[in-house]
């Protein structure tokens, strides 16, 4: 018996939601296609939630409103409270204070701030591939040059990182810069200690400076525990820049606001520096209420049942895929709420381009996402946070008209 509503279908159209009114309009590459008579759209693709957020937070907002006033201000104490709060009970992170705290317009933002302290313009970037396409746009139109290490899947298809591959690249191409994005998006790879402790042993060989995505880390799947990458050894403390937000967690992507960990202080009042240069980087007010009403006890209970309710979905839609989507492949994922399946078998053996397989979906309503600009050749990538009985309805869409024998 769950105390929050992930049932209900929420109607999101017209109400500042391009999950819906960009495919509705035909924009974000949905272009060319006709939605078929007696389908709605079902929104599968943009990582954001169609679910109802936790009271707390609409209510921690309300409270602020009802005051006439919003002028100049400074972040309270309560924001750096439930920061550290909420990073000690799901982190097991100790020794954290506000100094260590900064806030960060988005993830993206702070990682293109640590980046140009750290590379520079025109300096090299190490990711691994699959990547997100944040990451790739906003580095090369900052003027960083990305060098990919891939993943690649075991023999039980889990993602794994080549570290023969990343030293190879790190020493050859002379990088002193890696972004980790952990857990990993878009595969769903959530990094085990032992995996992220060998990855810093070969930053820290190299003197390679790590800026780390872990926007992601509150949405981990089943009994799995999120690993900090600054919690794995001395190194790792000091010479990483670590991305955190509950904008994924408690779906406030509009909101805006994210925040650094960053202990080292030379690298620390040098991200500061460098995004305040803009006069851009400034915290709104709404979204530091908006982030105590998270990061509460009622915030913490939500994040439980919606963690039960994603691991629910990814295994019915796994297990869905693996019984009825011949030829098509993918990893379980560990994390997230995004899968990462590949049609190449599927696409070649019915003679189909990846183009004709996505408009095929996009023709009775199920709205998932191109996965080549995650460097995905013949991959696709659905956002499975929807109500389980419009989860089930996309597949058994897509089964009925496309992936039938």
């Amino acid at each position: 018996m769950t105390k929050f509503d992930f049932t209900s279908i929420m109607d999101r159209r017209h109400h500042d939601a391009i999950a819906v009114d960009c495919p509705a309009e035909q924009k974000f590459g949905f272009e060319g296609f006709t939605l078929k008579e007696g389908y709605d759209i079902i929104p599968m693709w943009v990582a954001d939630m169609n679910f109802p957020v936790v009271p707390s937070i609409q209510k921690a907002m309300q409270e602020r409103i009802a005051h006439p006033a919003f002028g100049y201000f400074t972040p309270r104490d309560e924001y750096y409270d439930a920061i550290i709060r909420w990073q000690q009970e799901h982190n097991n992170v100790e020794g954290l204070k506000p100094e260590h705290i900064g806030y960060e317009n988005g993830v993206l933002g702070g990682v293109v701030s640590a980046a140009n302290v750290l590379a520079g313009k025109g300096g090299k970037v190490l990711l691994h591939s699959p990547t997100y396409i944040g990451f790739t746009g906003s580095l090369k139109n900052n003027g960083f040059d990305i060098v990919h290490s891939p993943l690649y899947k075991d023999e039980n298809d889990i993602w794994r990182m080549d570290y023969e591959d990343m030293e190879k690249r790190i020493v050859e191409e002379d990088i002193h810069t890696a972004i980790m994005c952990n857990p990993h998006n878009p595969t769903g790879r959530v990094w085990e200690k032992e995996e992220l402790e060998k990855a810093y042993e070969i930053f820290e060989r190299h003197q390679v400076w790590v800026i780390s995505d872990e926007i992601w880390s509150d949405l981990i799947l089943d009994d799995r525990h999120h690993v900090p990458c600054q919690s794995v050894s001395d190194y790792a403390r000091s010479h990483t820049a670590a991305m955190y937000a509950p904008s994924k967690t408690f779906n406030l992507a509009g909101l805006i606001g994210s925040y650094h960990i960053i202990y080292d202080k030379w690298l620390r009042d040098r991200v500061l520096k460098e995004s305040s240069l803009s006069h851009y980087n400034s915290m709104n007010v709404l979204s530091m209420y908006a982030l105590i009403g998270a990061y509460s006890e009622e915030g913490k209970e939500w994040v439980s049942e919606l963690r039960e309710v994603l691991s629910g979905n990814v295994e019915w839609a796994y297990r869905y895929i693996c019984e009825h989507f011949d030829g098509v492949k993918l990893s379980r994922p560990q994390g997230t709420y995004m899968l990462f399946i590949d049609c190449e078998e599927f696409c070649r053996r019915n003679n189909l381009d990846i183009d004709t397989l996505l408009r095929r979906g996009w023709e009775v309503g199920v709205f998932w996402q191109d996965g080549r600009p995650f460097h995905g050749t013949w991959c696709i990538r659905m956002n499975l946070a929807l109500p389980l009985s419009r989860v089930q309805e996309a597949f058994e869409r897509l089964n009925e008209n496309i992936f039938k024998g």
